[in-house]
């Protein structure tokens, strides 16, 4: 399975902006954007005008990192979302939103999307009371999530919670921290989406 190692920080610095890949650490002043607001390589100071098609790259990169998909799993959500009826873009971000590691990393059982990707492949989430280890299953509405964890484990997840609590949870997730668990109220939507992202420029990018 492929799996891309490039260092965190330096895929901020290539889109120019915080993505928050790192999760608390990211809000650190020893965070790499903060020290060096270019980006990585001999000619990262260089600032050079973008092309249409420099921007739409840029777009996809982006929401590919801050998902964690690979360039394969990426264009296959993007043809999907192409045979759905609406608007491509946005059911593109809802495939993304759906996937199993985004939400618990919503619910504030991990403090990055990277973390809950370990957590779901460690085999420690169920799914309507059935164990699923594959951080790229689409959630459905209805859907029930728990934690399943040894007291160690429990520990861990009660700290990312506590760390969580700036963030603000989406609307369509319902949340029992108490009992580490939550709900799918409904599918996802585009006003759900909490980050700066147009989508329109990726589709654009995969219709040329």
């Amino acid at each position: 399975m492929g799996k891309d190692r490039t260092a965190q920080c330096r895929k901020c610095r290539r889109e120019g902006e915080k993505l928050f890949l790192k999760g608390v650490r990211c809000f650190s002043d020893k965070c790499a954007v903060n020290r060096r607001e270019y980006a990585p390589g001999q000619h990262g100071e260089k600032r050079t005008k973008l092309s249409n098609y420099g921007l739409q790259l840029r777009e996809k990169q982006k929401v590919k990192r801050i998902y964690g998909v690979l360039e394969g799993q990426f264009r296959n959500y993007f043809f999907k979302s192409t045979k759905i009826k609406g608007v491509t873009g946005a059911i593109l971000l809802q495939f993304l939103e759906r996937r199993l590691d985004n939400v618990i990393f919503q619910m504030g059982f991990a403090t990055s999307r990277q973390e809950a990707r370990q957590i779901v492949s460690h085999g420690y989430v169920n799914v309507n009371d059935r164990r699923v280890n594959i951080p790229s299953f689409l959630v459905k509405k209805d859907d029930e999530i728990e934690l399943k964890f040894k007291k160690k484990g429990m520990k861990n997840v009660q700290e990312n919670l506590e760390a969580s609590k700036q963030r603000t949870s989406p609307a369509w997730l319902e949340i029992d921290a108490g009992h580490v668990k939550g709900k799918i109220l409904r599918l996802p939507e585009r006003e759900d989406i909490q980050f700066p992202v147009n989508e329109q420029l990726i589709v654009e990018l995969y219709s040329r």
